[in-house]
């Protein structure tokens, strides 16, 4: 049997083995699904939301566990960690509150004595999600599945294994019938077979382009439902009118989120040229001032990366550039201690055709381009493969909504705020960043069926 590791990024330690779900096991915790999935579908809204109302006193109750959990097992700061447990007990009392809203059968006038569009759940969901939200992305998945009415099986990356476990404690210790969520540890080969399982009737991955892709080919040769959250490489527009220490602020704090590794935090600046000397001594002098360390340490904003190949890959991505013509103004190495870090860096003249221009960055890199003004700006920002979020600061807010809400081609687009996902909002993307929404009516509603009744 292979095992999976998790591997404390900041020492470089082994702190957990988990043994994988063979296939016999698999297939019973699939079985085991269907049926609790049907005895839950029959219960009344008003009897599934008190689980998920207890799951919210958990998160907050046990925050600071999992955010040093979090910070042990991936190396996300320990502070970003707790806030993490408490968005998303945040998620369960958003849709706890709201469930009957976004359910609730809805009449339509025709031509029979009584027709309307009801919302019934499909069966068990299976969620292959990542390791850098351990907590947020699994919940997002399985709050509003469940209260749909839906089962959830829950395929997590290998290296936060025991988040997996904490998620499923906090599931158990809410009182949810036993077998409704379950997790497994699989390889590829076995994901293959479950999304072929008849029992499996949606399937949401959040991670890389190529997992998503492979995932939604299988998933579309079975007819099953799918939901894709995939890599972003969102641009940043700073404007002539800009408030600059504001966009300055914005743009570290996105880029920093999670030590960089986040599909919605900043990796493309386009600053327009007026500004562009102000805006890279700026980003430079704040991005100098981040303490990076020991991600248990309150004070740190800058953790380790998650994994060894992930660094080594950012790294790749830096000194690549660097050939290509890219300037670099700060970092662009590994620092000499243990632990899987890498410095704060800063490319500029950055230009199409450059590594660091076409590919998704998951670090604290910062690459900075020039646009000759706002029309220049938005070619560059649209001229990605990727169209998860964006943002644009300037001083004339009907500017902004308007290129935000015409121009800009992303799921998310933020004027003057760096991009975030909320619970109340659809989040989601375009093009390569996948397809589907989480998150707000439309995340409860992406897996079940849309179900038209007509009465004579």
């Amino acid at each position: 049997m292979l095992k999976f590791e998790s591997i404390n990024p900041a020492t470089e330690e082994r702190i957990a083995v988990q043994t994988e779900t063979s296939l016999d096991e698999t297939m019973k915790i699939i079985e085991n699904g269907h049926r609790r999935f049907h005895e839950w579908r029959r219960m009344a809204l008003t009897e599934r939301i008190p689980y998920i109302q207890k799951m919210a006193a958990i998160l907050r109750k046990r925050k600071v566990e999992f955010g040093a959990l979090m910070a042990r097992e991936m190396g996300k700061p320990v502070l970003q960690g707790i806030g993490e447990a408490e968005k998303c007990a945040w998620l369960c009392d958003y849709y706890s509150q709201n469930a009957d809203k976004f359910l609730s059968p809805e009449p339509v006038e025709t031509d029979a004595a009584k027709s309307y569009m009801a919302y019934e759940p499909l069966g068990i969901i299976l969620g292959i999600m990542p390791w850098n939200f351990p907590f947020w992305q699994v919940f997002r998945f399985i709050v509003p599945a469940m209260l749909a009415g839906n089962a959830a099986v829950l395929k997590h990356a290998p290296n936060v294994s025991e988040c997996a476990k904490a998620i499923l404690s906090v599931t158990k210790e809410s009182g949810l019938p036993e077998g409704l969520f379950q997790i497994i540890y699989v390889q590829p080969d076995i994901i293959a077979k479950l999304i072929e399982h008849p029992y499996v009737q949606g399937i949401t991955l959040t991670g890389s382009t190529r997992a998503g892709k492979s995932v939604a080919a299988q998933a579309g040769a079975c007819m099953k439902k799918t939901v894709m959250e995939l890599g972003g490489s969102d641009p940043y527009i700073i404007l002539e009118d800009a408030n600059l220490d504001l966009a300055v602020e914005a743009c570290v704090a996105s880029r920093l989120i999670n030590t960089g590794q986040s599909c919605i935090s900043a990796k493309r600046f386009i600053v327009v040229e007026p500004l562009l000397k102000h805006f890279e001594e700026q980003i430079v002098a704040k991005l100098k001032m981040k303490k990076m360390g020991d991600p248990m340490d309150p004070t740190v904003e800058v953790g380790p990366l998650a994994r060894i190949d992930l660094r080594d890959n950012l790294h790749r991505q830096v000194t690549e550039s660097i050939r290509q013509g890219a300037r670099l103004l700060l970092g662009g190495s590994m620092p000499e201690r243990k632990g899987f870090f890498y410095s704060p860096t800063v490319l500029t003249g950055v230009q199409k055709g450059m590594t660091v221009y076409h590919e998704e960055t998951f670090g604290p890199v910062a690459s900075v381009i020039a646009a000759k003004d706002e029309i220049d700006a938005i070619r560059i920002a649209n001229d990605t493969a990727y169209g998860l979020g964006a943002a644009v600061f300037t001083a004339h807010i009907e500017r902004g909504e308007r290129l935000a809400a015409k121009e800009l081609f992303a799921g998310s687009c933020f004027v003057n705020a760096f991009v975030k996902s909320d619970p109340r909002l659809p989040f989601g993307g375009i093009k390569e960043s996948g397809y589907g929404r989480e998150l707000s009516p439309f995340g409860i509603r992406e897996f079940v069926n849309i179900k038209t009744v007509f009465i004579k």
